[in-house]
């Protein structure tokens, strides 16, 4: 069952030259709900997603967050207000800990004397770290691991940890189960059910069909920078999506379009 509307875009453009690699795209997120964002290569895709997290501004359309419209001037400006992106490379510091990964950039801190110098809150961040971990289903026998003892599995679980226990509102995942093995995968699929049962919405990118197919609510279909198809996942199976990704399959124009 999903929420409010809480994330929209409206006719979103962007060119790059001569190149239009988004054309009138709209997009809407509820709370409670995991959309899958499929497309093949070129499609517009991580033009998209850009723009969603505020790395690039698009050129036409509007953003709104909570029926409020934004401007991104940068992704802190959207991770402030609670869109956390976790994109293919997850940015994660091999030679720290789990827990100064996941407080990387959002570091507690202790006063010192005299209230001149301040120290890091190592202890209690280690604790957060495993509470916060621990509630998408994510188990490590201690916080204060360094991430270069982690397999690549439990790295990418980190990765999304980290993601879903500071979101507030949306969650964009890019290609998160991509080069793991199957188990390791279902624990990523696992962590956006938590993350859906958290009340946030996801939105999830992903050229593993049976993926998209396992945990999404609802599938939009991206083709040459433009939106061909906005359906519930339920009226899908591999070879339909996969004919409608291709346009082997004939789509119907979505609103927006």
């Amino acid at each position: 069952m999903t929420g409010e509307l809480i994330y929209e875009v409206k006719n979103v453009s962007k060119r790059y030259g001569s190149v239009v690699a988004l054309d009138g795209a709209s997009l809407k997120l509820h709370a409670g709900e995991v959309i899958g964002l499929v497309g093949d290569n070129g499609a517009g895709k991580s033009t998209l997603v850009k723009v969603l997290s505020g790395a690039h501004k698009s050129d036409g359309g509007q953003i709104f967050l909570d029926g409020v419209e934004r401007t991104w001037e940068s992704p802190r400006d959207a991770l402030e207000a609670g869109v956390e992106t976790l994109y293919q490379d997850s940015g994660l510091a091999p030679h720290l800990t789990v827990s100064e990964n996941v407080f990387l950039g959002r570091e507690k801190t202790v006063g010192g004397f005299f209230g001149w110098l301040g120290f890091l809150a190592k202890k209690q961040m280690n604790v957060e770290a495993q509470q916060d971990l621990e509630k998408v289903g994510i188990a490590f026998p201690s916080a204060n691991r360094p991430i270069s003892q982690l397999s690549g599995g439990q790295r990418q679980a980190v990765a999304i940890g980290r993601a879903v226990s500071w979101a507030r509102k949306v969650i964009i995942l890019d290609e998160p189960t991509n080069h793991l093995g199957a188990r390791q995968a279902g624990e990523v699929l696992q962590i956006i059910r938590a993350a859906k049962a958290k009340g946030l919405g996801v939105i999830f990118i992903s050229h593993t069909l049976p993926h998209v197919l396992e945990v999404t609510d609802r599938i939009v279909v991206l083709r040459l920078g433009r939106i061909v198809k906005d359906t519930p996942t339920a009226e899908y199976n591999v070879d339909t999506l996969l004919g409608t990704i291709t346009g082997t399959i004939q789509t119907i124009k979505v609103e927006g379009d």
